[in-house]
């Protein structure tokens, strides 16, 4: 499966934007998917994802409560919806869909056999 994420952008402390990763060449539901992001400097980090078949969130606890993570199944498209966006939460963000991953190892980069590349997301105070 071929991934492809986009959606950053440069937006204000405060404000909201929905990433998107689309897949192509098989139905994505069959995959769990997984948002990372990194910062300059920093190890890649986890943030949400959404279990293959039912559907089950996970979400790291610095977004818990003002994002949400969810599958178009019809448009082979997994979004993170992020609101409340901090200075913080910059970062290049990253979506990975894995399809032999356990619930203990979705936080886990290497856990996942597919990426897509990067797309900025730049939050200003």
């Amino acid at each position: 499966v071929q991934l492809q994420a986009y959606g950053g952008g440069l937006v204000q402390a405060g404000d909201s934007l929905r990433l998107s990763c689309a897949a192509s060449g098989r139905p994505f539901r069959s995959y769990t998917v997984g948002w990372f992001r990194q910062a300059p400097g920093q190890e890649r980090e986890f943030v949400a994802a959404i279990r293959r078949n039912s559907g089950i969130t996970n979400y790291i606890g610095s977004v818990k409560g003002r994002s949400t993570i969810y599958r178009d199944n019809v448009k082979n498209t997994v979004y993170l919806q992020m609101n409340s966006l901090k200075p913080e939460d910059t970062a290049v963000y990253y979506c990975a869909a894995g399809q032999t991953l356990i619930v203990s190892s979705e936080p886990n980069p290497n856990a996942y056999a597919y990426w897509g590349q990067g797309t900025q997301v730049t939050v200003s105070s």
